[in-house]
């Protein structure tokens, strides 16, 4: 072979997310290449480097079995052995965890049984006893062994039946190029009998219940565990070019339903006019649910599938008529979140950060306002970008060219991507001449934003802040002064905060530290002290319903805090209620922060019902 010829080694990457009852499964398979460098080889230091070349043009077909019962754990107190809730098996229940354990000392009583975690072991070794006998050589006399529990045993692909190049395999002669001569094969064809599983049973006891992608466990799953084969088939030839079997951990069962949220009645008013539950939740974005930014959290429970069913109960279930959400990623609204909430009776608007979608279509966040179809109709909706709001403030307020430095260091701090919604809802139970008239009576104005989150940058949000509600003046306004508002989101700003004096109070106080900045932060992008103003009358909700705010509506384990509001006019609303935020006794039942496997965002929903005024109504 000449030395500048090359191998190529392809290999087939799988990997399974811990199923769960009622969640999508999605196999994560992709091929991929290395390419060995022959004179290196030649010289005796061969080495693998990855191959830029795309892989051959192929498509993948899925089969899925369901395995037999498994015993979790040999320890008879261990509550897994009849319990499959992720609450139970997340590394919180675990004490963090990450493997099971298996005893392979052929003189203890053990010998060969499985522990989920080493606590269950230490407990079950107490009771244990010495078995009398020969021990044969081949037995390891070691007390344990760690067994990896994570999303698929890759010892499965050293048998995978069928396969002329498994992802171990590193000789390109088993890969023929198209157009070479071949067996073609016919897919899903591969024979699995004489399959041994490493955790006990044999071929005949792996059912095969699905050939589909996607996968959904049901509640025969729950316990067992699944496997599922990956074969790649050329697209031009139909013949099998490699194939993988992986196999699941135990499937689990379902998260129990959330926990009532009891609301808190405020002191009741004479007067008053429609009522409506509103909801406002930060629901985390699948691109930011990652392992690095919520170390304590399992990979499975940040998984998209298995948060979504959890989000979209936990909203359902309180029964709101209007829903502002925040970090609702673009493709996740299309696929997911509006079709659940439209079956639930709501119809919504989604607007998504002003930013490109990272990397792949729809990998991007955003905002979506949903309202209840029995209980409003949609008069208008109205968006605002405030990218384009910089823009407008540096070459029609300030008279700058945005190419002049000056001009571009400014759109440069201001342009964060941050978006906000607007919507007009109309009360659908009223009358024809009520409708006709657009009494703004029977209307109510939401607005939706998500703020720039970095701490370091106060002055942004605050900007972002007055602009807002300085489009709400105009808006409101425009459709009659005395529409009732509500502002709702994710304002990145704490209590102490000047975003929030300004919000309650209408202005802010000139000696506030975020107004006032070294030049460190960069180009002043504030009007006067006395311009940061603006005409609406707000309260925030959960200060006038409980007196206080939340001390966190936001949990993790690097911040605790409140950064989440929902606001009204007072002229012409009030808060009947609110539901105060569980307590951290509750948030870290089952985990050591948010996300968890009980609640599936780092934030937490607040939650208000509100009443409209009627003409001579007191607060």
């Amino acid at each position: 072979m000449n030395s500048k010829e090359s191998m190529y080694s392809w290999h087939l990457s799988l990997r399974v997310d811990r199923p769960v009852e009622g969640c999508n499964v999605r196999p994560h398979a992709y091929m991929y290449g290395k390419k060995l460098d022959d004179r290196e080889l030649a010289n005796g230091h061969g080495y693998n480097k990855v191959c830029r070349d795309p892989p051959p043009n192929h498509e993948f077909s899925y089969r899925w079995f369901r395995g037999p019962p498994v015993e979790s754990c040999a320890y008879e107190g261990c509550p897994r052995r009849t319990s499959f809730s992720p609450h139970e098996w997340s590394k919180h229940a675990l004490g963090g965890s990450g493997c099971s354990l298996q005893c392979v000392s052929a003189q203890s009583s053990l010998y060969k049984a499985t522990f989920c975690n080493a606590s269950c072991f230490v407990k079950a070794w107490k009771t244990q006893y010495t078995v009398q006998g020969d021990i044969p050589q081949a037995r390891n006399s070691t007390p344990i062994r760690r067994r990896t529990a994570s999303y698929g045993d890759d010892d499965d692909d050293t048998r995978s039946v069928g396969s002329t190049n498994s992802a171990r395999s590193g000789n390109s002669s088993n890969y023929n190029p198209p157009g070479t001569p071949r067996e073609i094969h016919t897919p899903r064809t591969i024979d699995m009998s004489g399959y041994n599983s490493e955790y006990g049973g044999h071929s005949e006891e792996w059912v095969e219940i699905s050939n589909a992608q996607v996968y959904i466990p049901q509640a025969d799953d729950i316990g067992r565990k699944l496997k599922v084969e990956a074969a790649a088939y050329s697209v031009e030839s139909g013949e099998l070019l490699m194939h993988r079997v992986v196999k699941t951990d135990l499937v689990l069962s379902r998260t129990p339903d959330p926990e009532k949220r009891n609301l808190i009645t405020a002191k009741p008013a004479a007067g008053g006019g429609a009522r409506f539950r509103i909801v406002t939740y930060n629901i985390l974005a699948e691109i930011y649910a990652t392992q690095q930014q919520y170390p304590y959290a399992d990979l499975w429970s940040l998984s998209w599938d298995f948060r979504f069913q959890n989000i979209i109960r936990e909203i359902v279930d309180v029964g709101p008529d209007i829903v502002c959400l925040q970090e609702v990623q673009a493709d996740h609204y299309e696929s997911h979140l509006y079709n659940a909430m439209h079956e639930a009776g709501f119809e919504g608007v989604f607007k998504q950060k002003t930013r490109q979608a990272m990397g792949m279509t729809g990998k991007v966040d955003g905002c979506a306002l949903f309202w209840r179809r029995t209980k409003f109709h949609l008069i208008e909706s109205y968006s605002i970008e405030f990218n384009e709001l910089a823009q407008r403030q540096v070459t029609t307020v300030m008279g700058l060219n945005p190419r002049s430095e000056e001009g571009a260091s400014i759109l440069s701090k201001l342009s964060k991507d941050n978006v906000a919604q607007l919507v007009v809802l109309e009360l659908a139970q009223q009358s024809m001449a009520s409708r006709t008239n657009r009494d703004p009576i029977n209307q109510v104005c939401v607005a939706n934003t998500h703020l720039y989150s970095n701490k370091d940058s106060p002055d942004v949000k605050l900007w972002q802040t007055l602009h807002l509600l300085q489009e709400l003046e105009t808006f409101v306004m425009a459709r009659g002064t005395n529409l009732p508002l509500m502002i709702c989101g994710d304002f990145n700003s704490t209590p102490d905060s000047a975003v929030y004096d300004l919000l309650s109070r209408q202005q802010v106080h000139p000696g506030h530290p975020d107004v006032n900045l070294s030049e460190e932060n960069g180009p002043n992008v504030l009007p006067d002290i006395m311009n940061i103003t603006h005409s609406h009358t707000l309260g925030s909700v959960y200060l006038s319903v409980l007196g206080e705010e939340p001390k966190f509506t936001n949990y993790t384990q690097l911040f605790k805090g409140c950064l989440d509001y929902i606001w009204y006019s007072t002229q012409n609303l009030r808060p009947l209620s609110a539901a105060p935020i569980p307590d951290e006794s509750a948030l870290t039942r089952h985990g050591d922060a948010l996300p968890s496997t009980q609640y599936s965002s780092d934030h937490i929903m607040q939650i208000s019902d509100m009443q409209i005024f009627l003409s001579g109504g007191g607060r």
